[in-house]
């Protein structure tokens, strides 16, 4: 009676270890990382997850071995580099880019992101790293000339990125006229397709998709009524700490030149 009583005694203690070993286990989301934002690496640097969109090259792309690429990513490598932490980076889509900074999800936006006005009502950016422009993208034989032009005509855009912006207020926000999709590739591939009359895109994007498709049959019209455009990396409103981080990092990459060589724009 008493060796079976021992015995379950100790089937009960190994059972309450097993699950006092499952209840340690840290939360992990279906990327297989640690639920919450920043978090400490093996070295004990800090871990900040970036949000990104990574079909918009030439900031973010995804190579051949699956690793998100680009302008951007090597951007905030130089700064992590010169501030001593880390970055871990997830493509998640450009409108979940706004939504997981919100939801404390990841820590910061990395897309190509135009600092605004009305962004900066939710959100605070970094001081800006690079100088953009919209341009219109129409086929070869299009008589489309300017912006003007496009007041009556079908637009694709990339949804809430500057380019839907400047179709809105061209056409107005409840046009039916302006079509937009997740990308700046789909939506210049819907031009293509004839499906719209013209795409309105990022200049660098829309150049590096030329290059990227040399037989695609489109040329590009540049209009003063487009304003010059500032990229800035996106955080939490009021995350004071990141932020100056950032831009202190940021500073001194335009300093010792490492943002020119990545750039290629002399960006000050």
């Amino acid at each position: 009676m008493k060796k079976s009583l021992w015995a379950l005694l100790m089937i009960v203690a190994a059972f309450t270890l097993v699950l006092a070993g499952c209840g340690s286990k840290e939360d992990t989301s279906s990327d297989g990382s640690t639920s919450g934002s920043t978090s400490d690496s093996s070295e004990g640097k800090k871990v900040y997850k970036v949000g990104t969109e990574a079909t918009f090259a030439p900031f973010e792309s995804v190579d051949d071995k699956g690793n998100i690429v680009g302008i951007d990513v090597d951007v905030l490598q130089a700064i992590a580099d010169e501030m001593d932490f880390e970055v871990e980076w997830k493509n998640i889509g450009w409108e979940p880019v706004f939504q997981s900074i919100k939801n404390s999800e990841t820590d910061i936006g990395a897309s190509g992101i135009t600092i605004n006005d009305e962004r900066k009502q939710t959100y605070d950016f970094t001081d800006p790293y690079y100088e953009s422009q919209l341009l219109i993208v129409v086929k070869e034989d299009s008589n489309i000339k300017s912006l003007a032009e496009l007041k009556d005509k079908k637009i694709s855009v990339q949804i809430n990125a500057t380019g839907h912006m400047a179709a809105k207020k061209l056409q107005g926000d409840a046009s039916t006229n302006i079509m937009a999709f997740d990308t700046q590739p789909m939506a210049i591939q819907e031009m293509l397709n004839s499906n719209v009359d013209a795409t309105i895109g990022d200049n660098a994007v829309v150049y590096e998709y030329m290059k990227a498709n040399p037989k695609a049959k489109i040329k590009v019209i540049k209009d003063d009524n487009f304003e010059k455009e500032y990229y800035g990396f996106m955080v939490r409103k009021g995350n004071d700490e990141l932020l100056s981080l950032l831009n202190e990092g940021l500073q001194k990459i335009k300093d010792n030149g490492k943002l020119k060589e990545i750039t290629g724009t002399d960006f000050k």
